[in-house]
């Protein structure tokens, strides 16, 4: 049974139609003025509206406009004894789905009444499923973790991904090192229609180019020196998944020729095979480079390009989203303290401010070090500006934070490598200057002396179990 509305100021066809509708069996409500059919859609939502054209003061057009504003997936059917061409297309333009001239027999008005339902019905199953794929789709978002933070480049990337997921289009993720890039192609595998198959990463900066073609299409056995068996490359197994390169920057020529054909082709050959497989993969591509720089430089195939960049995605660094430093922060502290220092909850305001300083060249993933480190320096419930690492506080840091430069050089080398680095050589230097006394390289430090041990142990000055000793 259906809820159809009827409008007609005409008592005897108004009443006509809603007898025979009532005897297919639907419920029917029935208003002889437009105004009074408008106010009671808007009341109580009907599967259908019937309504005649010609009425004073409000038309049937009008009717249909102002049905169709509140509801947009609203059925409506227009009635008329004036049965033009020119009266038809006005009322399609406005949203009727169908029009029936007067005089009709039951029969017409009862299958014209049918059509309109099986239409109304599929627009509101399409309706709720779409909300459905959108709650599953927020939802998958944050089940893979989704990027920590309110600002506006956060909340325009998260739904730039949840459009590009949707797709089966390869996606370009460009970003600082640091920003997240995996982090994103992750969430776009788990909202996408491929989630239930594999994800798969290769990092191709990690690996020489021979390794690289073998990670990348697999080998067969006695293909090279070492070769004892043969083994499936990440192509065949992220098959009906996807498949991120990360880096892909950094491939050589000879990869990025191969590679063209694969995605053109959705093929390949293992190496010392002859066998052409088919793969169906989704192909995610990330870079801190700037590929079309690379392109017009010729370090790049310009025709390889253009396949990895059909949908690109740029990851804003955290210089540029400084309002969600506290949340990272806060995200963080929930991360690691409960195994590195649980009593800590939070952070100070001196903290917040020194962490809002500073321009984070290595973006979330330095804040994140950062934050591990000082929880396990921290004494009290909040994290101070003093526990945190020595490049954040002190008035040299503020003043070389406020020139915008690095407390030490990057090159190449991993953040967290540099971190450690720079932590061992002031503990080094305190431990020096206190003459190996460990309670007052603790006092020169500023940290706890159970801290220090710690820390003097991990970095090789004392053997484990000298934590006892005071010297």
């Amino acid at each position: 049974m259906a809820r159809v509305l009827i409008i007609d100021d005409n008592d005897t066809m108004r009443e006509g139609m809603a007898v025979t509708l009532k005897k297919q069996g639907h419920e029917v409500a029935a208003f002889r003025s437009g105004a009074e059919g408008i106010a009671a859609y808007q009341k109580r939502r009907f599967d259908m509206v019937v309504t005649d054209l010609r009425m004073e003061p409000v038309d049937g057009i009008e009717v249909v406009r102002r049905v169709r504003s509140h509801d947009s997936e609203a059925v409506m059917m227009v009635v008329t004894a004036h049965g033009t061409i020119e009266t038809a297309v006005q009322a399609m333009q406005e949203g009727a789905c169908d029009f029936i001239t007067k005089p009709f027999p039951p029969e017409v008005l009862r299958a014209k009444v049918e059509k309109g339902l099986e239409l109304s019905a599929t627009r509101r199953q399409v309706q709720k499923l779409s909300a459905h794929v959108e709650a599953l789709s927020q939802d998958a978002v944050r089940a893979a973790g989704s990027m920590v933070g309110e600002s506006e480049p956060v909340q325009k990337l998260l739904s730039m991904v949840r459009k590009a997921a949707v797709s089966d289009a390869t996606v370009l993720i460009q970003g600082e090192s640091g920003t997240g890039k995996e982090l994103v192609a992750r969430m776009i595998h788990e909202v996408s229609p491929r989630r239930e198959g594999p994800f798969v990463v290769v990092h191709c900066a990690a690996l020489a180019e021979t390794l690289l073609e073998s990670e990348l299409f697999g080998h067969e056995r006695g293909a090279f020196t070492g070769a004892v068996r043969r083994k499936l490359g990440r192509f065949e197994l992220a098959d009906h998944g996807t498949l991120l390169l990360d880096e892909i920057g950094e491939i050589s020529p000879s990869i990025q020729t191969k590679l063209l054909r694969v995605l053109q082709e959705k093929e390949l050959q293992r190496v010392g095979g002859e066998e052409t497989l088919k793969v169906d993969v989704r192909v995610l591509s990330a870079t801190h480079r700037d590929l079309k720089a690379e392109v017009a430089s010729g370090r790049f195939r310009e025709d390889l390009y253009y396949r990895l960049h059909i949908v690109p995605l740029v990851i804003p660094p955290l210089r540029e989203r400084p309002e969600d430093i506290g949340m990272l922060a806060r995200h963080f502290i929930a991360k690691h303290g409960p195994k590195v220092n649980p009593k800590v909850k939070g952070l100070s305001d001196d903290a917040l401010l020194a962490l809002g300083r500073y321009a984070w060249p290595g973006n979330v993933r330095e804040l994140e070090n950062a934050i591990e480190q000082a929880l396990v320096f921290a004494e009290g419930e909040q994290l101070t500006e003093q526990e945190l690492p020595a490049f954040l506080h002190g008035p040299q840091a503020r003043a070389a934070h406020a020139q915008g430069a690095l407390p030490i050089p990057h090159g190449d080398r991993p953040l967290p490598d540099i971190l450690e680095d720079l932590e061992r050589q002031l503990i080094e230097r305190a431990y020096e200057k206190a003459g190996g006394v460990k309670t007052e390289t603790a006092r020169l430090l500023g940290i706890k002396t159970s801290a220090l041990y710690y820390k003097l142990e991990k970095y090789g000055f004392i053997q484990k179990g000298e934590g006892g000793q005071t010297s």
